[in-house]
């Protein structure tokens, strides 16, 4: 049983890494067969792994039928980020409240606004081939700054609720940064939330949250309607 446990565990993280990078595109099939004959496993840990992959939104499962990758669509998205803005600036806001009366809490804060700012300098003077592939060192970034608030958040309730949406907020990140300059704006949006968070400012962080969020969900908008969006039918509009 543990085999198998272990099995479902390694086939889930490898479909999910699939999903949320788009190598597994929206409304892809998921067959159990061609799935295990890929990863070398058999249905049952594939079965277990579509399974909790349709809990976290990931999935559309129906039993009996093929399971296919959760399409992406402008109302849940912006469904979504309407949630997302009731809790993250919340969230960011107690976190600033926590770092001003216990400066451990700052700690990780801290170290990723110099990271930050050595990426920013260093991404600025590359090329915009080399550009895009820096990309991931962003992405691990901005993940650690949300992982950070995730774990900084004193009320358990909403730190896990923001966790749980994070399945759906890694997979729609590589659609909003479509190109360099999403990124610098991006870049600069974190900016101004550590800058709060590590002078104390709630009120500001809260602010600049909310503003990330905004830009992030406009952003996404307009890759979801552009005429040369890749995604074609994937998508629903």
């Amino acid at each position: 049983m543990a085999r198998a446990t272990g099995k479902s565990e390694a086939v889930y993280e490898q479909l999910k890494g699939d999903i949320e990078a788009l190598r597994l595109r929206p409304g892809a099939k998921l067959s159990e067969i061609q799935l295990g004959e890929e990863l070398g496993a058999s249905r049952t840990p594939v079965r277990e792994a579509i399974r909790r992959l349709a809990q976290e939104g990931l999935v559309d499962f129906v039993p009996g039928e093929v399971a296919r990758v959760a399409t992406i669509s402008l109302g849940g998205v912006r469904a979504l980020f309407e949630f997302r803005m009731l809790l993250e600036p919340r969230a960011v806001a107690a976190v600033t409240a926590a770092g001003a009366s216990d400066e451990r809490v700052l700690i990780p804060f801290l170290e990723l606004r110099e990271r930050l700012e050595e990426f920013d300098a260093s991404f600025r003077a590359l090329d915009t081939a080399a550009q895009v592939r820096s990309y991931q060192e962003f992405y691990e970034l901005t993940e650690g700054f949300d992982q950070a608030v995730i774990a900084a958040c004193r009320n358990p309730y909403l730190a896990r609720t923001i966790r749980d949406l994070r399945s759906q907020t890694v997979r729609l990140r590589n659609i909003s940064h479509s190109g360099p300059r999403r990124m610098l704006t991006s870049l600069e949006e974190h900016r101004a939330m550590l800058k709060a968070i590590t002078q104390g400012d709630a009120r500001a962080a809260k602010a600049a949250c909310r503003h990330h969020l905004a830009q992030t969900l406009q952003a996404l908008i307009d890759s979801l309607t552009s005429e040369d969006l890749a995604f074609g039918s994937d998508v629903q509009v």
